[in-house]
C-alpha cells in the first residue's frame, strides 16, 4: 500500500524529531505547527507506524458551550499564549482541529486576549527626531573615532 503525502509528513516529521531537529525547524522545513509535530511523535509513541496512517472518520470542527466556557477559561489564567499549544489543547483535550488559523485567533479574542502582527516601521515615529538621533551618533562615533 503507497502512503499519502500526509502521512509521509507526519513520518517525516516524527524522524526529524527524532534525529534531534528542534521543533521551530521542523515548522519551517514542513510547514507544520508545533502542535502538529507534538500530536504526532505521541501518536506514533502510542500506536507505532499505525498512529501516523490517515484516519478518515474525520474529527468534529466545534466546541459545545460548556468546552468553549473551559478554553477560554484556560486561556485567561496564562501568562503566556502560543497559537501552537492552542492547537495541541483543542486536538487533544476536546478532539478539535480547525482548518483555518482563524478560528484559533477568533478564541484568543474571545478570551480578551489581543495581539499585532510586528511591521518593519514604526508607524509613529517623527523622521525629524530620528533624524536628529543619527546625527548626534555620527558625530559621537566621529568624535570617537578621531581620540
Amino acid at each position: 500500500m503507497h502512503p499519502d503525502a500526509p502521512e509521509v509528513r507526519k513520518a517525516l516529521a516524527v524522524k526529524l524529531v527524532y534525529q534531534g531537529y528542534l521543533y521551530d525547524e521542523i515548522q519551517i522545513i514542513l510547514e507544520v505547527s508545533r502542535g502538529s509535530i507534538t500530536g504526532w511523535k505521541q501518536a506514533y509513541e502510542q500506536n507505532g507506524i499505525d498512529g501516523l496512517r490517515q484516519n478518515y472518520k474525520g474529527r468534529k470542527s466545534y466546541l459545545n458551550k460548556e468546552q468553549l466556557q473551559e478554553v477560554l477559561s484556560w486561556l485567561q489564567q496564562k501568562d503566556c499564549w502560543e497559537l501552537g499549544e492552542l492547537e495541541y489543547k483543542l486536538a487533544f483535550d476536546y478532539d478539535v482541529v480547525y482548518e483555518s488559523k482563524q478560528s484559533y485567533y477568533d478564541l484568543f479574542e474571545k478570551a480578551g486576549i489581543s495581539w499585532k502582527k510586528t511591521t518593519a516601521l514604526n508607524p509613529k515615529a517623527d523622521e525629524n527626531a530620528v533624524a536628529a538621533k543619527k546625527k548626534r551618533l555620527k558625530h559621537s562615533w566621529q568624535t570617537t573615532v578621531k581620540k
